[in-house]
């Protein structure tokens, strides 16, 4: 039997409608790709010709239409570009608010808004708007426009404007499309305009943005904008006093009321510690935030920086529509594109001005000709129109020639650049009667002349069209650039890391017996209290088997029974030293060792000891600057030996790694060690170094300080004419452009000063030193007087200026040197010093430096016991007596430090 016919299956293309059915399919696959290409071209992402989306383009475009001068409603504003923008009014609104609140193409009036504070603008017909002189000079020119028709064909609408700036950086946008985003920060004015002037000189460039909230910027990884840059913001700071902070700028992107929600938010959770948030901002943010009695200001800025929306990070993304295609391109390479399109829309004005002069200038030829020859009597008789205009062309090419056209002998006739048309005919056969009788060939030579002479002009800046552009960007840059200096400080900061900066807001609590530890047992009735710590700090605690680990603080850990130890740990702690005894358990031998605790892993069990069965700790001690000290050791009643107690000197071994072995105390079996006597530190004095880039003092890099023991200060002078002392603390933040001299104090050294007292404007030379100790108050050394300015501070011994100076009215300027050692003796601090006696002092100039700087002592490397320095790895053993490798001057030096006992962290 024959197979039954199957109906074939109807196949259809995507997209393809057949009977009112559609495949999901090609519904997908065509209108959302439509979708998504209409979002990204026509809503969300800028084009490069003139960095406007379009509804931006078009509410210029609509107040170009209705510009006259005065200011308009908002809502009328709204009204007349929904002719153009296919969308709400909502929208265009909001676009309208935002292209004023940047404060570059329009002119407002009326409450704005303010992106500071986060208040939004009144409504539309509460808020006027005009066109800036900036923009009608910049963004419209309807000669160099090209033009498309409305979304309903009623109106034509610019396709781009011809904006001759680069409008895309300096506004900066914020878009999310479909499958893609674009965030291009705002830059400064000025810094686009001298930056395109170098662009056109074939220089390189580089630019950072500046944000109109000012405030500090981070642009170490800003990588031109480009996908996958990151900048850090920060608010601006300042330290009032020991109680007063006051936050003066506000990273971009948040508001004050965000900012104070953040801070409160972030004291509640205990992570800062404030008494009272005020807003006093009005025409300038003033946030002002009052510390309790007690608490660091510099620690809480950090604070506010790792815990609050005082510092925040912008991930920029710097994508632009390219020939109708979304491109990921860096801001230099828009500015160099945004800088040959004006270039190109330059040189298009100037030839059409150039059209423009000779059609002027032709008209007026023909005109001058037409009239001193008479032409136009000869056309009285003529009977018809053709004839009129036959006679007039006749009448003219008697004295006129076409560019081209071979010239006569002795020929005097004017060359035209192109024949003489119809229209032209035409324009002169209704020039009136009154026009003529008034005719002055003089002033009509005149115009001709005026005329050649700007056609000159223009030709001669079409042929060096570079030197044009520089010029107009220097016009630009002349014309609108005041009051546009950059506001966001360029600064490199360095990371607040969290742990450092938390404030303890718990307790730490340690159950021996049981193993626990924790912030959490403050009921555990065998439980003690070891210190204060934060929730976000790390644990150590060792154990009397010589093991110890380092695990995350939390309200009750179990570590281990047999607690002898527990404390905070800091793993950038390069100062904390243990000074341990253990008994070995294989061997019996006592071990006594010094040592570090770094690269550790968390919640990884280490051993101190050889990790033989049976060892056991019999001393130990956490000391915090790296104290040595002498333990009396008490040998047990049934040791062999005839000496059964003898001193131990920590500061005879050395400081090694965790892992190491240490230095044979005694084989005899110990009864009991006592402490004797706790010394200085090993390590010595730290070196300090000042990194002027991020304003703080430090360990590694930066310019070198000097090394600085216990009681050592350091000295800041500043530009007002005041001095400082403060601790070598690497949490002080230094307000580095208003300081003119950091260094180690030295009590010994004098300064030399030339100020200016602010009455009498006389010049006065002091020498003194620092008298004062109180640490963290600012003394001012020159005159009090409303005006006083310090001129020069300098710590060198033997420091020389030059003076430019007048020595009375009617002489000449002359340079003269004074060494000021020998100009005046050393004075009190207060002292007003000696004046400079001249009839005017015009300017002082310091030949010499600051002063001496300190010099980093080289340091002999030695074996691996050289006390002081950590080492890992096993020491060589020895009896009671110091290492073998350890001589006895080091011995010696070591007892020296053995001054005055400190306080220590367990004894055990």
């Amino acid at each position: 039997m024959p197979e039954p016919e199957t109906e074939e299956e109807p196949k259809f293309a995507p997209g393809e409608t057949i009977h009112d059915v559609a495949t999901v399919r090609g519904m997908y696959q065509n209108w959302f790709l439509d979708y998504a290409s209409y979002v990204i071209l026509e809503r969300a992402v800028p084009a490069i010709e003139d960095g406007l989306k379009p509804v931006q383009r078009r509410i210029l475009h609509a107040m170009k239409e209705m510009d006259d001068g005065r200011l308009n409603k908002v809502a009328n504003i709204i009204g007349q570009t929904m002719q153009y923008h296919p969308h709400g009014d909502a929208s265009i609104g909001d676009a309208v608010v935002n292209l004023g609140q940047k404060d570059l193409l329009i002119d407002r009036q009326g409450n704005w808004g303010d992106v500071r504070t986060g208040d939004g603008a009144a409504a539309a017909r509460y808020i006027e708007a005009r066109l800036s002189k900036f923009a009608l000079d910049v963004v419209f020119n309807p000669d160099t426009t090209e033009w498309q028709l409305s979304y309903d064909g009623r109106k034509r609408e610019p396709t781009t404007l011809p904006v001759k700036f680069p409008l895309l950086l300096a506004q900066g946008v914020e878009g999310i499309a479909v499958g893609l985003s674009t965030k291009i920060m705002p830059h400064n004015f000025r810094e686009l305009c001298e930056a395109s002037i170098e662009v056109l000189r074939g220089n390189e460039v580089r630019l950072f943005p500046d944000f109109p909230a000012g405030g500090l910027c981070d642009v170490s990884n800003y990588n031109s904008g480009m996908r996958g840059a990151k900048i850090r913001l920060r608010a601006t700071i300042e330290k009032v006093d020991k109680t007063l902070l006051i936050i003066r700028d506000i990273p971009y992107g948040t508001t004050t009321m965000a900012l104070m929600e953040s801070i409160v938010k972030a004291s509640e959770a205990n992570k800062i510690k404030i008494k009272k948030v005020v807003d006093n901002t009005a025409k300038d943010v003033e946030i002002q935030v009052q510390l309790p009695p007690g608490v660091s200001p510099d620690l809480t800025m950090d604070a506010l920086y790792a815990f609050t929306d005082c510092e925040i990070s912008l991930s920029p993304n710097t994508c632009v529509i390219i020939d109708d295609k979304p491109r990921f391109v860096g801001v230099e390479d828009v500015l160099r594109q945004s800088t040959k399109a004006t270039v190109r829309l330059l040189e298009r004005e100037l030839e059409i001005r150039q059209e423009e002069l000779w059609e002027k200038w032709h008209n007026a030829s023909l005109e001058k000709i037409f009239i001193e020859n008479r032409i136009y009597r000869k056309i009285e008789e003529c009977e018809t129109w053709e004839e009129i205009l036959e006679t007039i062309d006749k009448g003219l090419r008697k004295f006129v020639r076409i560019d081209g056209e071979k010239a006569r002998a002795d020929d005097q006739r004017i060359v035209l650049r192109r024949p003489i048309s119809e229209d032209d005919l035409t324009r002169l056969t209704e020039i009136r009667i009154k026009r003529i009788s008034k005719f002055d060939g003089f002033k009509a030579d005149e115009f001709l002349q005026r005329l050649e002479a700007e056609l000159a002009e223009v030709a001669d800046h079409l042929g060096h069209l570079t030197r044009y552009a520089i010029n107009y960007f220097k016009g630009l840059l002349k014309k609108y650039g005041a009051g546009r200096e950059r506001k966001t400080q360029l600064r490199t900061f360095d990371v607040v890391t969290a742990q450092k900066v938390a404030v303890a807001n718990q307790k730490l609590y340690v159950n021996y017996a049981d193993g626990f530890v924790g912030y959490g047992l403050k009921k555990d009735e065998n439980a003690v209290t070891i210190c204060d710590c934060s929730d976000l700090d790390d644990i150590i605690a060792i154990r009397r088997d010589g093991t110890f680990t380092v695990s995350r603080i939390a309200e009750k850990t179990f570590v281990g029974k047999d607690i002898l130890h527990v404390g905070v740990y800091n793993k950038n702690d390069d100062r904390l030293v243990y000074n341990m005894v253990y008994l070995d358990g294989a061997s019996g031998i006592a071990f006594a060792k010094r040592f570090l605790v770094s690269g550790i892993t968390r919640d990884k069990t280490y051993d101190l000891t050889k990790g033989t069965k049976g060892t056991k700790t019999l001393y130990l001690t956490a000391n915090p600057n790296s104290e040595s000290e002498i333990v009396g050791i008490q040998l047990s009643d049934k040791a062999p030996a005839r000496v059964k107690q003898f001193d131990f000197d920590f500061a005879e071994l050395g400081i090694k790694g965790k892992g190491s072995m240490g230095n044979i105390v005694t084989k005899q079996p110990i009864k009991k060690i006592t402490q004797k006597l706790l010394g200085d530190s090993t390590l010595g004095g730290r070196e300090m170094f000042f990194d002027s880039v991020v304003g703080r003092l430090g360990t590694s890099h930066g310019r070198y300080l000097g090394t600085f023991d216990t009681n050592d200060t350091v000295l800041v002078v500043f530009r007002d004419g005041s001095y400082e002392l403060t601790p070598p603390d690497s949490a002080i933040h230094f307000d580095v452009p208003n300081i003119v001299l950091l260094r180690k104090f030295e009590p010994d050294e004098v300064l030399a000063t030339v100020y200016m007292e602010g009455e009498s404007k006389i010049h006065y030379v002091k020498r003194f030193r620092i008298e004062t100790t109180t640490l963290g108050k600012r003394f001012l050394f020159i005159s009090e007087s409303k005006g006083s300015k310090m001129l020069a501070v300098t710590a060198n011994p033997e420091p020389v200026m030059e003076v430019k100076l007048q020595r009375d009215k009617k002489a000449e300027k002359e340079t003269e040197k004074i060494s000021l050692h020998e100009f005046i003796d050393v004075k009190g601090w207060k002292a007003m010093g000696n004046k400079l006696n001249y009839f005017k002092v015009h300017a002082i100039e310091l030949l010499t430096d600051e002063g001496a700087e300190p010099q980093r002592r080289e340091v002999k490397k030695r074996a691996a016991s050289v006390p002081g320095k950590p080492t890992d790895g096993p020491a060589p053993t020895a009896e009671p007596g110091g290492p073998v490798d350890v001589t006895a001057e080091e011995v010696a030096q070591a007892r020296e430090l053995l001054k005055r006992p400190k306080a220590q962290l367990g004894l055990f």
